[in-house]
């Protein structure tokens, strides 16, 4: 595909020269290019379409990647792209493929690297919660253990982006609702398959999150990702709801269908070492949605750049990069998907509010920010493919192997 040809004249920034965007709220493919470029239009499939035209920004000229997802067609529908495991990584071609989807995007961001913590092994697992078909993968890590850019003022890693059994996206906060429960009381449950506990709690491990060392959760406080790792630990098996194994130390390899491990840090570790082998043990847990009842379908991690048609305060005006974000549009039943390329001559991107701004004029009601930089991944696959391609050139010069990413299904 001719990729590069397809340029505004360089300088002026994404608010005045998208401006020609605000009369497309309403066209099939809100992704439309500004009047004056050619873009390259392909519909993947009903409901879905691609596109590509250069944004010019402070930075100098970006180039945008675009996936229009119809939600109103019945034969369209939005989910989790993981590789099997919370604590693992793929790249975005490989999981889409593996699941079948005509396209998609990287995700959340990550815990990529373990620089503070000598001998301590980075997870890959994600910040935010993630659900998939329903089901709840994990929880968020506390605001003060995540990686990536500064959060806007009001943000945490519990927001999210998903679509509910409604078939409706929108911006949601989820919160862990859990517990442990023994014949001498209930305990909370301060985690879920998370590469780091709140302070003086006890998280849990199922088989979902893989078979990484589960001791990078007892790393690091509540404020500070960096600080040292937790001398109070204590992990306790259950399996089929029956204490089986403790141990002082967090452990690693796969968690078998039916086992729960809990690991507690802190005031956590001193209440397991209560526990006793064959004590039964109920563990419960829970996502709790802010602004909705609706159970959702899929959900991941990142933070929100538009509310209700307004950029939030406080988003980078200086820092550009290349990005990866999401747009709701038509209360909910549209989507557009945004990747910016990372070709050289692109690779000075968007700053955070050029993103947001551009997510505006692109038709977009609430937009939200994923992970960007080198994980900045769009693939596709063009009808009668086997296989999807990868449409945007990722920074590094090869696809990054990423945790999670939003796949994008299509029915006959």
């Amino acid at each position: 595909m001719t990729r590069r040809q397809r340029r505004f004249a360089a300088g002026g920034t994404v608010l005045t020269l998208l401006a020609a965007l605000g009369t497309l709220a309403g066209a099939a493919l809100v992704g439309a290019a500004p009047a004056g470029a050619v873009p390259e239009r392909t519909a993947l499939a009903p409901g879905v379409a691609y596109e590509e035209f250069d944004l010019p920004a402070a930075g100098g000229v970006a180039h945008a990647h675009v996936l229009s997802v119809d939600l109103r067609d019945p034969r369209v529908r939005l989910d989790l792209l993981y590789p099997g495991a919370v604590a693992a990584r793929s790249p975005v071609s490989r999981m889409a493929d593996a699941a079948g989807a005509v396209a998609g995007v990287n995700g959340d961001f990550f815990n990529i690297t373990e620089t503070q913590h000598p001998g301590v092994e980075a997870t890959g697992a994600t910040v935010g919660p993630a659900i998939v078909k329903g089901h709840v993968l994990k929880a968020a890590v506390p605001t003060g253990q995540r990686f990536g850019p500064a959060l806007p003022p009001g943000t945490g890693t519990e927001d999210v982006i998903g679509v509910g059994v409604d078939r409706r996206a929108q911006l949601d906060a989820l919160a862990l609702d859990g517990s442990v429960r023994t014949p001498e009381g209930r305990l909370p449950l301060g985690g879920l398959n998370q590469y780091a506990l709140p302070e003086g709690s006890i998280g849990a491990f199922t088989s979902d999150w893989g078979s990484v060392s589960r001791v990078r959760a007892t790393c690091g406080t509540d404020n500070d990702r960096a600080a040292g790792c937790s001398t109070d630990t204590y992990e306790v098996t259950v399996r089929h709801r029956r204490v089986v194994a403790m141990s002082d130390t967090p452990g690693g390899g796969p968690i078998a269908a039916g086992t729960t491990v809990l690991v507690g840090r802190e005031a956590g570790a001193r209440q397991l070492r209560k526990f006793f082998a064959g004590e039964p043990v109920t563990v419960r847990h829970r996502l709790v949605g802010s602004t909705t009842r609706v159970p959702y379908r899929f959900a991941l991690g990142g933070y929100p750049l538009l509310r209700g048609g307004r950029p939030l305060p406080g988003l980078d005006d200086r820092t550009s990069a290349v990005r990866t974000a999401v747009g709701v549009a038509d209360g909910g039943r549209r989507l557009l998907l945004l990747a910016l390329d990372g070709a050289p001559e692109y690779r000075t991107g968007l700053t955070i509010a050029e993103v947001a701004d551009a997510m505006r004029r692109l038709g977009s009601v609430d937009a939200f920010s994923l992970d960007g930089g080198g994980s900045t991944t769009l693939v596709a696959r063009e009808p009668g493919a086997s296989a999807v391609t990868v449409r945007n050139h990722p920074s590094g010069g090869a696809e990054r192997p990423v945790p999670n990413g939003i796949g994008i299904f299509t029915t006959p």
